[in-house]
């Protein structure tokens, strides 16, 4: 499986997989993604060299954004809150690709790129309801940080997350 910076030309392919994710999601009642959500941030990540696909001959098999800060790092108790972090966000596996352990390769290969980046942690938000990805990362040794995170999608919507990290 190859892991390498998505392009451009693999914005339909990296949509599509997370249309079906999210059609998975909806029908296992995980409804924390949308049309928005992760979708429109793909062309953002590309632009700004932080998403990332795994391939295997050609088809995306998973893709994840790495990125040097997050706009929640401050609202949970980290091991060490001085240290210095990439974040992981929007990992997806496509549903062609479940059960293969392709998620875990995911995570293996973003912590190697937060450690190439000079990180000591690799940590990412997890809606409390997404309780298939907490598995995943308590599996793959990823600790739960102290606290919740409180997002508000709008006055009606408030998603709660769970702070996770591992050491790069």
């Amino acid at each position: 499986m190859e892991c390498r910076l998505a392009t451009e030309d693999d914005l339909p392919q990296i949509k599509s997989m997370y249309r079906a994710i999210i059609e998975r999601m909806d029908a296992d009642g995980i409804r924390i993604w949308d049309d928005v959500y992760p979708c429109e941030f793909f062309q953002d990540d590309i632009e700004n060299a932080r998403l990332y696909v795994l391939t295997e001959d050609g088809e995306t098999a998973a893709a994840f954004a790495v990125s040097d800060s997050h706009a929640g790092e401050g609202s949970v108790t980290w091991s060490d809150d001085q240290a210095k972090a990439c974040y992981l966000d929007r990992l997806g596996v496509s549903v062609r690709f479940t059960r293969r352990g392709v998620g875990s390769a995911a995570l293996r290969k973003a912590q190697t790129i937060a450690r190439e980046r000079g990180a000591s942690y690799l940590r990412l938000f997890v809606v409390d309801a997404n309780e298939p990805a907490i598995s995943l990362y308590r599996k793959n040794g990823f600790s739960q940080a102290g606290g919740i995170r409180v997002e508000r999608i709008d006055d009606t919507l408030a998603l709660r997350e769970f702070g996770f990290e591992i050491e790069a």
